[in-house]
Parts: C-alpha cells; sequence; structure tokens
C-alpha cells in the first residue's frame, strides 16, 4: 500500500521540524480496526475524493464507515493471499478516469485540485480489486444460474412501470482557476429552500439554455438520467436540492420538483448515438452566436457533416455508446434531449471550444434484445455482490473496532 510509506515518510519529517503539531495529529488513530488503524488524513482524503465521484456518500459519517469496512476487507484479502498485478491497478485507474472521459494524468490533475493525493485514487482502485478477486475465488463456484433464472429475469424485465421526475437544474463552468469559488457559490446554493429562489440562482449563474425558465425542465423518466445520479435524486423529497456534482469543468446542481410512477415500462437503453461539434471560442459571445446560427441551419445530426466542411477532422465526432461508457457530464445534457435537440451548456476542459452537443438517437433494450449470457452474467454478479455484502457483515461481528 502506498499510503502507509507516504504516512512514514511525512511523521519521519514532522518529528524534527518544529511547530507541526497540528499537522501531526493529521495522522494520529481515529479508529482501530483489529490491526489496522483509520487516520484522520485518510477521513479527509476519503471525504474529498467522494465529494468528486460520489457526493451523496461523502459526508464524514459514510466515509467513516465505508474506511472501517475497507480496513476489514483488505485484511481478508492479505489473510487469503491475494494481491492485484500492478498492471490490473493501472488498467483499473485509467478505467476510473475514462468515465469522466479523463487519461490518469488528467483526472488526477482534477483530484489534487481538490486536495485529492494520487495515492487516494491508486490505493481506492487497488483495495476494489484485490476485495473482487478475493469474492470470485471464494464464492465463484457457488453462484450458479439456472435457465430458469435467467427465463424469470427476462419476464421481469418487461413487466412494470416507471418512474419519471420534474427537475430544476444549475450548471455553473469551473475551470481550475475559478474552481474553488465556483463551489463555494454552489454550495451556498445547495442550501435553498423553495423553487422560486434556486430558480433564482438559475437565472443568474446557470449556463445552460433552460437559465431563462429558472432552470426549469420537462418531466424526464429516471431511466434517461446517467446511473451515477439516479440515486441522488431518488433520495430527494420535493423540494430538496442536490449537493453539488462536480463534473469535468463544470458543478452540477439539481432541485426536485415532483415525482411520480407511471404505467409505462421503465425504459432501457443498449447504445445512444450522439454528434459533438466543437466550435472555438469557448462560451464567448461569438462562439454561442455560431452555435444559435448552426442551431437555425440543420434539423438532424447528418446536417452537421456539412456545416463541419473543410474543418479539422477532431471538430466533429459521432459516435454510440452505451450509456454506462458516456461521460458524466455529456450524459447528464443528452438526458434532457429528445432527438435531434441541443446542449450548448459544456466546454472543453481548457475552454478554449463550446461543445455543441446533438442527440442522434437512442436504441431501446428490449426483453427481447438481451443476452442470455448477459443477463446470466447480471444475475451471477448481483448474487455476488450478496454474499460480498453478509461476509463484510461477518468480518464486523468477528472485528475489535475501536474509536480512539
Amino acid at each position: 500500500m502506498l499510503i502507509p510509506r507516504l504516512l512514514t515518510i511525512i511523521l519521519s519529517i514532522f518529528a524534527v521540524v518544529p511547530g507541526v503539531s497540528q499537522a501531526q495529529n493529521l495522522f494520529a488513530p481515529i479508529y482501530t480496526v483489529n490491526e489496522d488503524v483509520v487516520t484522520e488524513y485518510e477521513i479527509q482524503q476519503r471525504q474529498r475524493f467522494f465529494s468528486i465521484i460520489s457526493p451523496a456518500n461523502s459526508s464524514r459519517e459514510s466515509v467513516e464507515e465505508d474506511l472501517i469496512d475497507e480496513k476489514l476487507r483488505q485484511q481478508a484479502v492479505r489473510r487469503a493471499g491475494v494481491s492485484p498485478a500492478l498492471e490490473d491497478i493501472e488498467f483499473g485507474m485509467a478505467e476510473f478516469a475514462g468515465r469522466a472521459n479523463l487519461s490518469v494524468d488528467e483526472f488526477v490533475r482534477l483530484l489534487a485540485q481538490d486536495g485529492v493525493a494520487a495515492e487516494t485514487l491508486r490505493d481506492f482502485v487497488a483495495a476494489g480489486l484485490g476485495w473482487r478477486d478475493l469474492i470470485r475465488a471464494r464464492y465463484g463456484a457457488r453462484v450458479q444460474i439456472t435457465p430458469a433464472d435467467i427465463d424469470r429475469a427476462l419476464a421481469a424485465s418487461s413487466e412494470g412501470g416507471g418512474v419519471r421526475v420534474l427537475l430544476s437544474e444549475i450548471i455553473m463552468p469551473a475551470p481550475p482557476q475559478e474552481r474553488e469559488a465556483v463551489l463555494a457559490r454552489a454550495e451556498r446554493i445547495a442550501q435553498s429552500q423553495t423553487t422560486a429562489e434556486f430558480s433564482a440562482f438559475a437565472r443568474q449563474f446557470s449556463a445552460t439554455a433552460s437559465r431563462g425558465r429558472g432552470g426549469r425542465l420537462n418531466w424526464t423518466p429516471v431511466s434517461q438520467l446517467p446511473a451515477a445520479i439516479r440515486g441522488i435524486i431518488l433520495q430527494l423529497s420535493p423540494g430538496e436540492v442536490t449537493s453539488p456534482l462536480p463534473i469535468p469543468n463544470a458543478v452540477a446542481l439539481f432541485q426536485l420538483r415532483a415525482i411520480e410512477e407511471t404505467d409505462a415500462p421503465a425504459q432501457e437503453y443498449s447504445s445512444i448515438e450522439y454528434a459533438e461539434y466543437l466550435i472555438p471560442g469557448g462560451r464567448s459571445s461569438a462562439a454561442l452566436a455560431q452555435a444559435s446560427d448552426v442551431i437555425s441551419e440543420i434539423d438532424v445530426c447528418d446536417d452537421l457533416y456539412g456545416v463541419a466542411l473543410g474543418e479539422p477532422e477532431e471538430y466533429l465526432v459521432r459516435e454510440a455508446k452505451t450509456p454506462e461508457n458516456i461521460p458524466q457530464d455529456v450524459a447528464i445534457e443528452l438526458a434532457k434531449l429528445d432527438e435531434n435537440e441541443v446542449s450548448t451548456a459544456l466546454t472543453t476542459a481548457d475552454g478554449q471550444f463550446l461543445r455543441f452537443i446533438m442527440l442522434c438517437g437512442r436504441t431501446s433494450l428490449g426483453a427481447e434484445d438481451l443476452s442470455r449470457d448477459a443477463v446470466a452474467e447480471g444475475l451471477r454478479q448481483r448474487r455476488l455482490n450478496g454474499l460480498a455484502d453478509s461476509f463484510v457483515e461477518q468480518l464486523r461481528a468477528e472485528a475489535r473496532i475501536v474509536r480512539q
């Protein structure tokens, strides 16, 4: 593990430098979990990390419980002699960063802006991989999926109603030099008590087309929202606002205005096709005016090829991706669009280009489209997750956990 080695170096420095008792306290144990400790440094690092990747789980209480469970999982992994390979850890980090459409180096720099050490990401990924390998080795042979299990799952996928939500949004650009100020403003906005108050903030600060409507969006099926924020939205009561949700080069907030069940089956999608056209100038008046002109000239995604004729090839990209492989900032924008509608809320990470994003179409995932192998794998993974949760509960029951 890299953190213990880092702590050893830092503590050895602090031991000979006067006036650092407050910093040294960061590395005092807060919890003892059998033979391991959870330090204040780890808690603060995990809170900052989760505030970026999973804001709903970034409270101190939640993070402390997560770190205790992580120590127990790591101890079980060590006892089993399981150790993920370096190349697997590096691949896992790349996959993690790729969810935000970033390289590992770019993602590490993004984390560093919020005071998160690169070792925090590496250790988080390594711990997850080690636990995954242990669970597969321990329980894999016990989880058997029968043809009848698959038939029942396929039948269930075509039944039941859906849920839709009425949201208001605020998405504020947050280039690196302004990120701290934008996050502070977002924290204030998150305390909004009424829809009128949130709408006033949206008109003042939001960069989306909905700002003129006070951030108000139309009814949106929950299944259309990015998976990463569905759970956050469904935990809200009408009138409540999410914590600030950092996304690449921006910060998002959502207020739930209403929620209702529908008779229509919940719709899932196997792929979403969209086009992204880059307009030089970022969010300048000239770039926004050009985007408005393009919108008036086109009807479908195919028309963008004529608009981009003669420009660098990388200025126009059109692709179809599974929902989980779409970067979160783009996924949030696509969730609000109907076919052939456009978003101009985003810029590139350096702020030099306006991202003109157009939804070309969604491919529904019906029961008849589901691969039996894919259904079996999904069932197997859910059962393994259940066994893993039970194993952690057993480890907790047998552990000696002491708050210092």
